[in-house]
């Protein structure tokens, strides 16, 4: 049994990237690796082996960008409204080939594991908003076919729910592939918790679907998407 309760170290640079080369791009020469927008409109693509479904795949969540300047940004906002800080998580439900499940988030300190079981890591927990770099999980896709399918998720932990205010964006940055953007910018009153993306293994091609689709919490998340786990009061 893996132990999801100790922080883990951050995952080094895979061996098949070139040195300070970002893992979502090619050198120079190689093709023009245009960022993919999924929408309404066009919300699936699928990555085959190669070609985006192999090494260590980062998806970043950034929620203090995109809002006007003479406005101010989300946080801002919230302060000007007397809300307090904002604390908005990336986390993750999982599902292996032979069966397993479980999650990926800080609160419960379930930052998971990227060279075990589930193959899914959290490298940190970004309380303020204002770290650069936003949050990020890691998922080794040189394991996909262990892996099932991810569902990615965002949770406002404190403050105010109020999603289309946050000029959220996840970001997936797979290996010898364009960036793929999910954005965050639908109204979704008092709901906390938002299914951004869910990641299925098809027969060794990774499918990402856009799903942006909003919960009271985690646990209505999981009952829509079928997982079956058992939830329980969690801390950071």
């Amino acid at each position: 049994m893996v132990d999801y309760t100790k922080r883990p170290q951050q995952p080094s640079q895979p061996p098949n990237q070139p040195p300070n080369q970002p893992p979502s791009h090619r050198p120079a020469g190689g093709p023009n690796l245009t960022k993919v927008t999924l929408t309404k409109a066009a919300p699936s693509i699928s990555l085959t082996k190669g070609a985006g479904a192999g090494g260590r795949m980062r998806i970043n969540l950034n929620w203090s960008q995109g809002a006007a300047p003479a406005k101010g940004g989300f946080l801002k906002r919230a302060f000007a409204a007397g809300s307090g800080a904002v604390d908005l998580d990336l986390g993750c439900l999982w599902e292996l080939s032979d069966g397993r499940k479980g999650g990926v988030q800080a609160l419960g300190n379930a930052f998971g594991s990227i060279d075990g079981p589930p193959w899914v890591m959290l490298d940190g927990d970004d309380r303020s908003g204002t770290a650069q770099g936003g949050e990020n999980l890691f998922v080794n896709l040189d394991r996909l076919g262990d892996i099932k399918r991810i569902l990615v998720y965002a949770f406002i932990y404190e403050g105010v729910p109020n999603w289309a205010a946050a000029d959220g964006v996840v970001t997936l940055h797979p290996v010898g592939a364009p960036p793929i953007e999910v954005r965050l910018d639908e109204p979704a009153a008092d709901r906390r918790a938002c299914a951004i993306a869910l990641l299925t293994n098809e027969g060794g091609s990774l499918q990402v679907r856009r799903e942006v689709r909003y919960g009271a919490d985690q646990v209505e998340l999981d009952q829509a998407f079928g997982w079956g786990l058992n939830w329980g009061r969690g801390r950071k």
